[in-house]
């Protein structure tokens, strides 16, 4: 057994949590759309087509606001195609991943789905095939009440009133030379910036997104995201961090503190913005939209030989990751990396939502479960609404293959006044021991611990299936403690585990 402490202090706060910081991806690959989200025909299917039962597990996860249509995918899209009739959309040969796109959902049908959810739809255009002048028919169409050419189209189409897409992507990925259309910085920059000056004046009050690196590995970053700003801070809001993680060493212990990477690449973007808008004698801070995110490896060799061997088909299995217990304790990892860095950090969408690297998975014309990373994700954007108060944690450490003085315990506090709610976040990732860890609560005079919930597993390579969907569940345990000299007190947290604590506040009770 371990000691740990966690010292918050409850006017020490970071930021407040911006509530799209719980967002999701949904791109038109492999089965997320067609045979995910939508499946007419299945016994769950609403209407219009979509899947019941994962509007259910969506809608749970409480989701703010959804990316779409890629993503890679959307670099050779073209957006006409997915409105108008069904029957008169053409199939278009999908160069990203060599699959066939039938164009039966569009814009408007993922507009409309969004809205039964309560998420903001979050679009991303094409300007690797295409660029600023579809940018602007886009927006047109999405955002124009009617009276233009494109509003009268999307009324026509059915879609009477518009959409208000408030945030758009300049693109994808750009700095990939795997992406259709890849550009260099200046390129892309220039193209960017162009493009965003030109949909704020039809809309000033949009919010953009400018691509930044792929990941914190291109042999371009830093630099990429230094000469895009450099051409664009003064037309875009946000710039976009991509990160996969993986273990295809089978060395969890490394695997479990990847998370460090992550906040290394969160820092890293936040100087370079920061040093383009003190180079610009600038006033805003351009924030961060980490807008893909996931693990991902199970699947990629699979994924490899179907794209190559048995191309063009619609709607095949891809990137069908079924996710291990050690998964959700580097997701909920990353997600208080998220929470400590709340003051820029204003959007994240985990990629993706529905059988692609998911916390949800169908079976066709089936059923369908909770993969592990579901859990640690519900329970933050449960109880991860408020605002992120500043940890201090005395925690001991270790080395791993990757990194160096990686604390076992990992963790952060989210304060909530309205709803007199305290929330401790805590992995514990020491493989063997438990941590006995002290709460130093500074500034709380009367609270109580009113609930411990575990995630935890003996396995960990266990997984959720569709035929075995409650195999690693987390669990509410009694709220048993102990107090230390202070009055403070001590939680144990099981190994390898992941770990929610909810205090009530000012609740005059005093421990």
């Amino acid at each position: 057994m371990r000691n740990a402490c966690l010292v918050l202090e409850k006017d020490f706060k970071i930021s407040p949590v911006d509530k799209r910081m719980f967002g999701s991806f949904v791109e038109h690959l492999g089965r997320c759309v067609y045979n995910g989200i939508y499946e007419p025909g299945h016994e769950t299917a609403n209407p219009n087509g979509f899947r019941t039962d994962v509007i259910e597990l969506v809608k749970a996860l409480n989701i703010s606001v959804i990316r779409y249509p890629g993503g890679n995918f959307v670099s050779g899209y073209r957006w006409e195609d997915g409105v108008g009739p069904v029957e008169k959309r053409p199939s278009r040969l999908d160069l990203a991943w060599r699959t066939l796109e039938p164009n039966i959902i569009g814009i408007n049908e993922f507009a409309e789905w969004c809205k039964s959810l309560g998420s903001e739809l979050m679009v991303a255009i094409n300007l690797g095939t295409r660029g600023m002048q579809d940018a602007l028919n886009l927006l047109e169409y999405c955002n124009h009440p009617s009276g233009s050419l494109y509003s009268d189209m999307r009324i026509s189409h059915g879609a009477k009133a518009p959409h208000n897409v408030k945030l758009w992507c300049l693109g994808n990925e750009m700095d990939g030379p795997w992406q259709t259309g890849h550009k260099t910085a200046g390129e892309y920059g220039r193209i960017a910036a162009e493009t965003a000056r030109a949909m704020k004046a039809m809309y000033p009050d949009i919010e953009l997104v400018a691509c930044g690196s792929s990941h914190a590995k291109m042999p371009t970053f830093a630099d990429w995201e230094a000469e895009v700003l450099a051409e664009a801070y003064d037309t875009v809001d946000y710039v976009s961090l991509h990160q996969y993680f993986s273990n295809e060493t089978s060395d969890t212990k490394n695997f479990l503190a990847c998370s460090l990477e992550t906040d290394y690449f969160i820092k890293s973007v936040v100087s370079i913005c920061d040093y383009i808008k003190a180079k610009k004698r600038g006033k805003k801070d351009i924030n961060l939209s980490f807008d893909e995110w996931n693990v991902w490896y199970h699947s990629k060799k699979t994924d490899d030989k179907v794209m190559k061997d048995d191309p063009w088909k619609i709607a095949p299995g891809l990137l069908e990751d079924v996710y291990a217990f050690e998964d959700a304790l580097v997701i909920g990892c990353v997600l208080i990396t998220f929470l400590k860095h709340a003051d820029r950090i204003k959007i994240a969408c985990l990629a993706q939502l529905v059988n692609v690297i998911a916390p949800i998975m169908t079976k066709q014309g089936g059923g369908i479960c909770r993969q592990t990373i579901f859990y640690p994700f519900l329970h933050v954007s449960t109880f991860g609404r408020g605002e992120v108060l500043l940890p201090v944690t005395f925690s001991e450490k270790y080395d791993s293959a990757d990194f160096t003085d990686v604390p076992y315990l990992e963790t952060v506090g989210v304060i909530n006044e309205e709803e007199a709610a305290l929330t401790i976040f805590v992995v514990n990732r020491d493989l063997e021991n438990s941590i006995n860890m002290r709460c130093s609560l500074k500034g709380f005079e009367d609270y109580k611990i009113v609930k411990h919930i575990v995630y935890q597993s003996e396995n960990l390579k266990a997984v959720n299936t569709v035929d075995s969907p409650d195999n690693v569940i987390p669990v509410e345990k009694p709220v048993i403690y102990d107090t230390d000299e202070t009055g403070s007190p001590v939680i144990n947290l099981p190994n390898a585990s992941w770990n929610v604590l909810r205090f009530k506040i000012n609740c005059g009770n005093a421990l």
